[in-house]
């Protein structure tokens, strides 16, 4: 079997945003990415000498993002279609860099395993740490819980800004059992955090197929029963109630999802938005005051925003 890769060099600011159009909306069946902090990072980890970066081939200005589509994917519509969401990226404020693109067909080996070596275990806190499978960690502290990740080729590792804000405010907000819905769930990182935090069911959507069979593995590799998993647009295919909603997506994509919070929501229940980059924020700020929120807790990291919602006290 053969794949069309098509690779896109580019600046490291869109890699979260590109990453999630190419796998939820063009549907790649795999993502690959290279940034050249990583190989830094890579050389300074067991010492202090750094990486020869003259040496290492093919090594990228800033990110390098290749997608892997089936072969008799429509080339041209998708370059079209992925030129299109740069540019609107663009118009966001994010800095996509210098932007280069090529295509080339490949056969279908073992690309899907090569990543590996960029992942390790994030010791996000002293109560919680997240561990590729492959890695052999022992906990910080005796009471420190572990979630176990395949990444697989679904979007979301735990290293990306935006997931670790939600994890912060989650830490904050989940002080007794809750009730939880963790919308686009990619890998379903958020959803097996929440279970381990204490919530007492949680329901992981996301419109993807492949993050969908990626959640349900990465919850059967942490032993966890009490997440269901389903196919679904944001909240238009669910009539539940939660105590917490929780939503780490883009910010154009939140401006949709606010306005069926309400119905969705049980009484005193609070929602988790992150994947905000802080241009974006006035118009959720906006968006969720015309809808009856105020936000309670704001967190940022560089360009990244994340947020803790309630409704409006009366």
């Amino acid at each position: 079997m053969k794949l069309l890769a098509i690779r896109i060099q580019a600046g490291h600011e869109i890699e979260d945003g590109l990453a999630y159009y190419l796998q939820n909306d063009l549907q790649a069946v795999g993502l690959e990415s290279r940034k050249r902090s990583d190989f830094i990072a890579e050389g300074q980890k067991n010492d202090s000498s750094l990486v020869e970066l003259d040496d290492i081939e093919n090594l990228p200005e800033d990110l390098e993002l290749t997608a892997f589509f089936d072969a008799k994917a429509n080339k041209e519509e998708l370059l079209e279609k992925l030129n299109n969401k740069i540019k609107e990226m663009q118009g966001y404020g994010l800095d996509a860099g210098h932007v280069e693109i090529d295509t080339r067909y490949i056969a279908d080996e073992d690309w899907n395993t090569a990543w590996q070596k960029y992942y390790h275990v994030i010791d996000f806190s002293r109560n919680l740490a997240i561990v590729p499978e492959w890695e052999d960690y022992q906990p910080a502290f005796p009471d420190q819980k572990l979630i176990r990740l395949d990444p697989g080729l679904a979007f979301g590792t735990g290293g990306h800004t935006t997931t670790q804000l939600v994890l912060l405010a989650m830490e904050r907000a989940m002080t007794k059992p809750l009730s939880v819905m963790d919308v686009g769930t990619g890998s379903g990182i958020l959803a097996i955090a929440a279970s381990l935090m204490g919530a007492k069911n949680v329901l992981a959507t996301d419109i993807s197929d492949e993050a969908v069979t990626a959640a349900q593995e990465n919850i059967k590799l942490n032993g966890i029963d009490n997440i269901t998993v389903k196919k679904a647009n944001l909240l238009k295919d669910t009539d539940q109630s939660f105590d917490l909603i929780i939503a780490n997506i883009l910010a154009e994509i939140l401006l949709d999802l606010i306005p069926d919070l309400d119905d969705h929501l049980n009484k005193n229940g609070q929602v988790i938005f992150s994947g905000i980059d802080y241009k974006q924020l006035p118009k959720i700020e906006k968006s969720l005051n015309e809808n009856g929120f105020d936000i309670k807790m704001k967190m940022q990291e560089k360009r990244w925003i994340g947020l803790l919602i309630g409704r409006k006290d009366k």
